[in-house]
């Protein structure tokens, strides 16, 4: 891959494994408990429409998240079923059929609410919440502190970035979101060693930071930082007028931070310009964690079903 400029490839964290999105394929491998990986493939269609909207700026980012839930709800629900079905084998299967053991669905779902923090299945929900519960909870506790709106739009925007690092903290606490965590370091460790061109083995994976300028977890940051910006070029009026004005603000918002994420994307590797995708990286700090050899497999495994994936559709057209 020398002298050449690697294509641009995303991913997505999911219950003992990863989702890698390629060219033509979405490809998710998960470690099974007793049947060793396993693996899930999704062909990508190509419609015209999406080609076009794709190339659009700041609309472009809202068809990305849109897209992305709905594809990352697949692979999760795949994730799931082998860890499900892991957990009933290993707890010897009874000859009678019974419902799973609550423990084990009661972490599974614990883990796809976790997944909402990593990735962007749950983005536009948990986008509702983190935009309309501090916007309320700010009008509440400061409405009456001065009449500066800015000043207002600022100290919401402290409330969301305490939300989310809280809520981050909280799912954090339990030892199956801390693996989700470690494959979402695996995710990241893998895609910076095909940028940097080196072969994908676990000891050249292992090298790399588990930090990447590219990656939802920045997004969320990005959108409470851009938020505060356009919030506080729109006037309101009362509470009511606030919320509706932040519900129907959030595309811009989106689409604003789609690009800002792009732009600093490319910039992380220019002196001093760089800095500006630190705040996405500091929250990645609590979303990342080192991973395991075991886990770094999978992640390269699922990476390279995706390659293997794309460069044979790629032959066939």
């Amino acid at each position: 891959m020398a002298g050449e400029k690697p294509n641009i490839y995303g991913g997505q964290a999911v219950i003992e494994g990863v989702m890698f999105a390629g060219k033509t394929v979405h490809v998710t491998a998960v470690r099974h408990k007793h049947e060793g990986i396993k693996f899930y493939e999704v062909p990508r269609k190509q419609r015209k429409w999406v080609q076009l909207i794709g190339k659009i700026p700041f609309v472009r980012g809202l068809l990305a998240i849109i897209l992305a839930s709905a594809s990352g709800a697949k692979h999760l629900n795949f994730s799931a079923e082998v860890y499900a079905d892991g957990e009933i084998e290993d707890g010897e299967k009874p000859s009678e059929p019974q419902k799973p053991e609550k423990k084990s669905w009661s972490e599974t779902l614990t883990l796809i609410f976790g997944v909402s923090v990593v990735g962007v299945l749950s983005f536009l929900f948990g986008k509702f919440v983190f935009t309309l519960v501090p916007a309320i909870v700010e009008d509440f506790l400061f409405g009456d502190l001065f009449q500066n709106q800015i000043g207002h739009n600022l100290i919401e925007g402290g409330i969301k970035i305490i939300l989310l690092v809280g809520y981050i903290l909280l799912i954090a606490q339990t030892p199956l979101i801390k693996r989700l965590f470690q494959y979402h370091g695996a995710e990241h460790k893998v895609i910076s060693a095909y940028e940097a061109g080196k072969e994908l083995t676990i000891e050249n994976v292992q090298k790399f930071s588990t930090l990447h300028y590219r990656c939802g977890s920045s997004f969320m940051v990005l959108t409470v930082l851009i938020g505060v910006f356009v919030y506080s070029l729109v006037q309101y009026d009362d509470l009511w007028d606030r919320v509706l004005q932040r519900l129907y603000l959030l595309p811009v918002v989106i689409g604003l931070s789609f690009e800002v994420l792009r732009w600093t994307n490319q910039l992380r590797d220019t002196p001093i310009l760089r800095y500006l995708g630190y705040p996405g990286l500091w929250l990645q700090l609590l979303t990342t964690k080192q991973p395991t050899d075991d886990q770094v497999e999978v992640a390269i495994a699922s990476f390279n079903r995706m390659l293997e994936a794309d460069a044979k559709a790629e032959k066939q057209s």
